[in-house]
């Protein structure tokens, strides 16, 4: 069980109290009982719950390629397949004790011991066992001609920290890793993805005949393995669930229908080890932000988190009782990224990078959009830590001078003039589609910009993330990133040739000090890269932090046990505990 006691109402999330991902309540909220055990824990109860985490469709089982690595995503996934750990309500790391335990054995050589639960099964009766750590690992090791063999979004990292792979026997339930330098983020690990008998079936070799090629790095022999992994697992054509042969659940639910373009329903994995989910189907229906008051106040949908603006929270409390309503912090953050790409406007001109920057009214969009739902919300001026979170300060006085906090229009067509370009210079500003507060501030940057000699062209489009982005089809990308609560993840972002270094922004000294941030526990030392990390995204200006999101949630107040959660496992991160 993950959670024993909660609130049954929500309040305000204290910003003050937050340590790096954590956050408590202020309230004083009253506590209830422990989650049922009774018949609504044991499967019997086959009420459906109806929640929406955006518009955005499924995209398939493997959520770990680029293309398909997205909260959207793997929220849905994660209450199919589940690992040793997670973020409870408060962000902080748990270790998953229905799954099994990890332990750092040496900090000097760096081992960490891990320990399948005995009971723990894939929903086909397989025992999760070593062989799936081993395939997960080979995942992100192994390589031909130099580029990654399997199409994983952190490419090789996982085999460049392991790299004698994870220690154990064929069959085994406890199994070790060495770090070759200390690793802060181990924690967070991902040790086990997917079921590796399936991928050996699917590849056409036994499941000893892959443990002998990953360990002998034989690609050749794994070469049929890995064409699965990247596409086997995906799913093509929207509305076709995976063969559930193949897509094998290790948690509560599993995937029990699938209508294209409106919903995607779990159903209990009736192998799990573990407590049955408290409500037995959990519908997930792919509706745009804006729709979701509407939708909770028809009975359409029972648990919402929808876009935090002044207008949606108006709604929601003009609906009364019938419905919870909780504000809270998140770690999710907005920004716009330059374009690096070849051709790309401000590819090669600093001086235009720093024009549009002059321009940005970062200060009014947070005053217009965020203050009036999160009075406290203030202009981010970080990357790595969010205003509200232990080492914000710090890590803006070491790196930032204030350059940008104002507006300056003349200076910003100054710098324009010497870039030595035509005016006005056209501006494609990328977001996803629809969303009403990047519509509200890429009006606000037009507004803005044009007067400095830009011509912003807003177009947003639903094809963003699917087509745009990775296409490079933008010149500034407006989007937000969902922190995860680890240390080390930004260097997938920032560092050269990385997997979600989208902008294909490429810096020696960006790329230096995450090495050496990466391979150190000392968190001083840690703190100390962070900040020449961000003084060089902000001298060569990546891209401009705009603020972090404030998290609105609501649900039917018939519903028990929601409980928000800042990280990007977002409100479903307990919905097997829902319960009516």
């Amino acid at each position: 069980m993950k959670i024993g006691t909660m609130g049954k109402t929500v309040a305000l999330f204290a910003a003050a109290t937050l340590t790096l991902a954590a956050c408590t309540s202020d309230s004083g909220e009253e506590e209830t009982s422990e989650t049922p055990t009774a018949d609504s824990a044991t499967g019997s109860n086959d009420d459906t719950i109806f929640v929406s985490v955006g518009e955005d469709q499924w995209d398939g089982y493997n959520d770990l390629t680029p293309d398909t690595y997205s909260t959207y995503n793997s929220v849905i996934n994660e209450r199919v397949r589940q690992t040793f750990t997670y973020f409870d309500e408060n962000s902080a790391i748990q270790v998953n004790e229905d799954f099994g335990n990890v332990e750092l054995i040496s900090e000097d050589p760096m081992v960490v011991e891990y320990t399948i639960n005995e009971d723990a099964v894939w929903s086909d009766g397989e025992p999760i066992k070593y062989e799936d750590v081993l395939l997960t690992w080979a995942a992100q090791s192994l390589t031909v001609d130099d580029a990654p063999m399997f199409n994983h979004v952190s490419g090789v990292d996982y085999g460049e920290r392991v790299v004698d792979g994870p220690q154990g026997e064929p069959g085994g339930k406890t199994f070790t890793i060495e770090y070759a330098n200390p690793y802060p983020d181990y924690l967070l690990t991902t040790v086990v993805d997917f079921p590796a008998h399936i991928a050996a079936e699917q590849g056409g070799i036994t499941l000893e005949e892959m443990v002998t090629a990953i360990q002998a790095g034989d690609t050749d022999t794994l070469a049929p393995v890995a064409e699965f992994w990247n596409t086997g697992w995906l799913s093509p054509t929207a509305g076709e669930l995976p063969d559930p042969a193949i897509a094998l659940s290790s948690g509560p639910y599993t995937y029990g229908s699938w209508e294209a373009g409106q919903s995607l329903t779990l159903v209990p994995n009736e192998n799990y080890w573990g407590d049955a989910p408290a409500t037995g189907n959990l519908t997930f229906r792919f509706a745009a932000a804006d729709t979701h008051v509407q939708a909770l106040q028809n009975g359409d949908l029972n648990v919402i988190e929808p876009q935090a603006t002044v207008d949606t929270l108006d709604q929601l409390e003009a609906i009364g009782d019938t419905v919870t309503v909780g504000t809270f912090d998140t770690l999710v953050w907005e920004h716009l990224d330059f374009n690096f790409g070849e051709g790309a406007a401000f590819a090669d001109s600093l001086e235009l990078r720093e024009a549009f920057a002059m321009c940005v009214p970062r200060q009014l969009i947070v005053d217009n959009l965020i203050a009036p739902v999160a009075p406290e919300a203030e202009v981010m001026n970080a990357r790595e830590r969010l205003p509200f979170q232990e080492g914000y300060e710090d890590i803006v006085a070491g790196s930032y001078d204030g350059r940008y906090d104002e507006v300056d229009i003349e200076g910003a067509a100054a710098k324009i003039a010497e870039a030595g370009v035509e005016t006005p210079v056209q501006v494609r500003l990328g977001y996803n589609t629809p969303n009403p507060r990047r519509t509200d501030v890429a009006a606000l940057i037009k507004d803005s910009c044009d007067q400095a000699g830009f011509e912003i062209v807003d177009n947003g489009s639903a094809e963003f993330f699917s087509n745009d982005l990775g296409a490079g089809d933008f010149d500034v990308a407006m989007f937000a990133w969902s922190g995860s609560g680890q240390i080390t993840s930004g260097q997938n972002i920032y560092a050269t040739e990385r997997p979600q270094n989208y902008t294909l922004y490429s810096n020696e000294t960006v790329d230096t000090a995450w090495d050496a941030l990466t391979s150190t526990l000392d968190s001083d030392a840690q703190l100390e890269e962070t900040i020449v990390i961000e003084k060089e995204l902000w001298d060569s200006l990546h891209g401009i932090p705009l603020f972090a999101h404030p998290g609105v949630a609501a649900w039917d107040s018939s519903i028990q046990n929601v409980i928000p959660n800042p990280s990007q496992s977002a409100i479903v991160w307990n919905a097997e505990e829902w319960v009516r």
